[in-house]
């Protein structure tokens, strides 16, 4: 037994959830509904994730704020955001092109018996305030990841001034070093949660495969047929920007796609961070960029969600009959960038987005039902591309500041 699970821990992380994959769909496919019996194992798996999350978070951006000037952090904090604004508007543009040259939902109808709850769509404004916390406690109960990263800025900036400060500075280089070795000690735990990654992965990929079944997916199977194909093409475009600032995707991807695999299944951008920031590191991309710009993408960028809002828009208007006008497809574009980073952190983002901009170009609100019953699926590449455009942005916006080093 030892010997099996020495092999097991030397074993690359990759190739554990390659087979865990293999394994969880054979299962779903043999025992059906019976595979949920597997679902407690990946509840687990999404808690050991989610309980790493606010240390990984608040401790490796206090160090990272720590290794560079406030003025650089600026600088990246810029290109961060604009990156990510301009990577949403393009993802709308690619979502809206690929569904119009395929045309999804043409010759389907509402048979007006299609409903869905819609959570209230808290807006840009909410969002932003939201960033700063109105109780520091409840930024962390609530993973309100914006609120957590203020406050993470926050206190970093100000330990580097006390570091900074000549009748302070003592008391700042011991602070900064307790929290480096409590950030070490974070990291370390996280090691450990990442073995098990794999078993939480065959887990929830069992349960999916056997609780949806293959007649969920033939009922809208060109629409998410045409979903996948957006998100390749904008993959296309992120290797695009690769070769441009001359990084080597092969490289790049190589540590990439255990989060990417990750987010796939957990259909969680926040809950796979861990990973994320653990393929980042591997990347040797600079820990004062990343530990700010990926828990910030995993917030507000949704490259996979935009596709998704603007293949949702063509296909409700191939379904009524009444395709979208170009003013309706510009509407889609602005509507859908603002409203993926409006509804940021929020439980049901993805039919919230959806809602937001039907009701902006007068679509209808059955045909939200209608997607909602292939939301697992769609919520799988969608949230695996919102990862990946994290990844991409951080790791672009990392070879520009080594051109300034």
């Amino acid at each position: 037994m030892n010997k099996i699970w020495k092999g097991y821990l030397q074993t690359s992380l990759i190739k554990k959830i390659t087979v865990a994959l293999i394994i969880g769909v054979l299962i779903g496919l043999i025992f059906g509904e019976g595979a949920a019996v597997l679902a407690p194992f990946g509840d687990l798996l999404m808690r050991l994730l989610k309980f790493i999350i606010v240390p990984l978070i608040l401790l490796t951006l206090i160090v990272g704020v720590n290794q560079t000037s406030v003025g650089g952090l600026g600088r990246m904090g810029g290109k961060v955001f604009l990156y990510y604004l301009g990577t949403s508007a393009l993802a709308i543009i690619v979502g809206v092109t690929v569904a119009s040259l395929l045309n999804p939902g043409t010759g389907m109808t509402l048979d007006g018996n299609e409903s869905v709850e819609v959570p209230e769509n808290p807006g840009v404004t909410s969002v932003l305030l939201n960033i700063v916390p109105d109780n520091i406690l409840t930024a962390f109960t609530e993973m309100n990841l914006l609120g957590i990263i203020f406050t993470a800025l926050v206190f970093g900036i100000a330990i580097s001034h006390l570091r900074s400060s000549s009748a302070y500075n003592d008391i700042g280089n011991s602070l900064y070093k307790g929290i480096e070795g409590l950030n070490e000690a974070t990291l370390t735990v996280m090691k450990g949660i990442l073995q098990y990654v794999p078993i939480g992965i065959l887990a929830i990929v069992a349960e999916i495969v056997g609780t949806q079944g293959a007649e969920t997916l033939g009922s809208l199977g060109t629409f998410i047929l045409v979903l996948y194909v957006g998100l390749l093409v904008q993959l296309a475009l992120y290797i695009l920007v690769l070769l441009v600032t001359k990084q080597r995707p092969l490289s790049f991807f190589k540590e990439a796609r255990t989060p990417m695999i990750t987010a796939f299944v957990t259909q969680s951008s926040s809950g796979t961070l861990p990973v994320t920031l653990n393929a980042a590191q591997a990347l040797g991309l600079k820990k004062n960029l990343y530990g700010f710009s990926l828990p910030l993408g995993a917030t507000i960028n949704m490259d996979g969600a935009a596709i998704r809002i603007a293949i949702s828009a063509v296909f409700a208007a191939n379904v009524v009959g009444d395709p979208l006008s170009f003013a309706a497809i510009l509407q889609v574009v602005i509507v859908g960038t603002l409203a993926s980073v409006g509804t940021a952190g929020v439980p049901g983002a993805g039919i919230i987005m959806i809602a937001t901009v039907f009701s902006q170009v007068g679509l209808p609100m059955e045909a939200v039902a209608l997607l909602a019953a292939v939301d697992v699926f769609v919520g799988m590449g969608a949230t695996a591309l919102n990862v990946t455009g994290d990844l991409v942005g951080t790791s672009v916006i990392n070879k520009t500041e080594k051109r300034k080093a």
